[in-house]
């Protein structure tokens, strides 16, 4: 795409930020007839390397029906690890809740996928979109709003003209900074290490929540990779506060600690390349929207991932967002309009509050290390396994299988 600093390129929707949601937010518009660009700050390539980082995206079953609306399902599924059955343990005790997809009547729960073949899927689909742009690498150095559309400029000078912007851009977004819009929040005191195990036996696409003091020790099945070796993802969250972190300990230290946290049933384990950490953090927007402007995903809230339901819920926001945008394109109707902004938020906030809420909850109760919590919370856990009415509720909602979207797909939106 060609600069020009003095003629705007016109579309309907941009996308600031080219991760997940945001690349999924303009390959789901655009999969619509509405033509939207996704600016991205990285450089596609890097997204893509074939050097595995040891990231990796949990896929729910209701997000699995936003991909497949956007188009990318097919190209993702033979990378795609289905999570059967979750098991929910404490301080490496037996099993205290186990969750059977079959028990609703579904193969899986969700799935597991690493994040440069999630990114690789997006961008191949953007780029067969006939109503798609992704430009990338490029930053985004401010806005002008006028009353019938707002204008992008980037840092190189080109401009694009459209009636809405959204901002996809992550937990530090810059969209939302411009905006004006504060955030509620506080830090963890928390990091997540991130890598890869591999381990003799299989995994038989068993999810394992191991909640213990400092923070959840989890471990999600992967596919095999290309030689047959069994492999899982492990996310360990760790306070930050202590001077001993297990990021910095030397191999032989940290795999064994490993294996002193898996259950037996993987046989031998051993991490696999690199060791990743992050910080982790709440942080909520005080508000989605602005004059033709609106957040979606981490740029509007960012969560504990004791749930794995970062992305999910970011997606939630993808397909309630396009839903309406869909709707006014069909009408002829401003696609950036007050009125479409507020249906937004209203429909959004409710779930989004609820979520950091629990997400939130269940991190205060689950890295607590006080006696008399820890009795109430297994207490809590054998009622839960022991009653399959509340079985079955949770289950739903960690398939996000309720809700706002089966609703758009049944009226025929997606």
């Amino acid at each position: 795409m060609a600069s020009n600093t003095n003629k705007p390129i016109k579309t309907d929707i941009v996308v600031v930020g080219g991760g997940a949601s945001g690349c999924t937010m303009a390959a789901l518009l655009a999969s619509h007839g509405v033509d939207a660009i996704c600016v991205d700050g990285e450089d596609p390539a890097h997204a893509v390397k074939p050097e595995f980082d040891g990231r990796t995206t949990a896929i729910s079953f209701g997000s699995r029906r936003v991909m497949e609306a956007t188009g990318v399902w097919g190209a993702l599924h033979e990378h795609a690890c289905p999570i059967k059955d979750i098991q929910i343990t404490e301080n490496g005790s037996p099993v205290l809740l186990e969750f059977l997809s079959r028990d609703v009547g579904e193969n899986a729960f969700g799935w597991i996928v690493e994040n440069r073949f999630l990114r690789g899927a997006l961008f191949a689909r953007l780029a067969a979109l006939p109503h798609a742009g992704h430009v990338a690498p490029a930053r985004v150095q401010g806005f002008e709003i006028e009353q019938d559309h707002i204008k992008t400029r980037l840092e190189d000078g080109r401009m694009f003209q459209s009636q809405l912007v959204i901002g996809a851009d992550g937990k530090n977004s810059f969209t939302r900074e411009w905006m004006g819009i504060a955030t509620r929040g506080r830090p963890y005191h928390q990091q997540a290490i991130v890598c890869i195990v591999g381990h003799s036996n299989s995994h038989n696409n068993i999810a394992v929540e191991d909640f213990r003091d400092q923070g959840p020790f989890a471990i999600l099945p992967m596919m095999d990779d290309k030689n047959g070796n069994h492999r899982s993802a492990v996310v360990w969250t760790e306070r930050t506060h202590k001077g001993n972190s297990a990021a910095k300990w030397d191999d032989d230290s940290f795999n064994a600690a490993i294996a002193e946290r898996f259950p037996d049933f993987y046989g031998q384990v051993k991490v696999i390349g690199t060791r990743a950490r992050y910080p982790l953090g709440l942080s909520h927007a005080h508000s989605y929207i602005g004059p033709r402007m609106a957040l979606i995903a981490d740029a509007a809230h960012a969560i504990h991932p004791i749930a794995g339901q970062g992305l999910n819920l970011g997606l939630r926001d993808v397909a309630a967002l396009c839903g309406l945008i869909i709707k006014a394109k069909d009408g002829v109707d401003d696609l950036g309009s007050a009125d479409l902004l507020k249906k937004y938020e209203h429909q959004r906030r409710i779930d989004n509050m609820a979520m950091v809420g629990t997400t939130n909850a269940l991190n205060n109760l689950f890295s607590n290390d006080l006696t008399p919590v820890k009795w109430l919370r297994r207490a809590g856990l054998r009622l839960v396994q022991e009653s399959p009415t509340a079985r079955r509720f949770f289950m739903k909602q960690a398939m996000g299988a309720s809700g706002f979207l089966p609703a758009l797909i049944k009226h025929g939106k997606f």
